[in-house]
């Protein structure tokens, strides 16, 4: 739970204060891609779960997907 506290923090710190913008998008893309493609492996070995999980891992691979764009157009 402290992790997502911590990464939760360090996001809002991003959008708050220019100085943190890159490093959360970073770790933002590091965070929702890692749980997307973790996502995506467990689909494979061990069969399609809910709808929940799958509507989730969609969501997650959007945002992580989403801020390697962002990252791409920063400057």
């Amino acid at each position: 739970m402290g992790l997502y506290l911590g990464f939760s923090i360090l996001w809002i710190l991003g959008i708050c204060k220019s100085n943190y913008l890159k490093l959360a998008l970073v770790s933002n893309v590091v965070f929702m891609l890692g749980l997307g493609f973790g996502r995506l492996l467990s689909f494979v070995l061990d069969g399609t779960p809910t709808f929940a999980f799958v509507f989730g891992t969609f969501g997650e691979l959007v945002l992580g997907f989403y801020g390697l764009w962002v990252l791409s157009r920063f400057k």
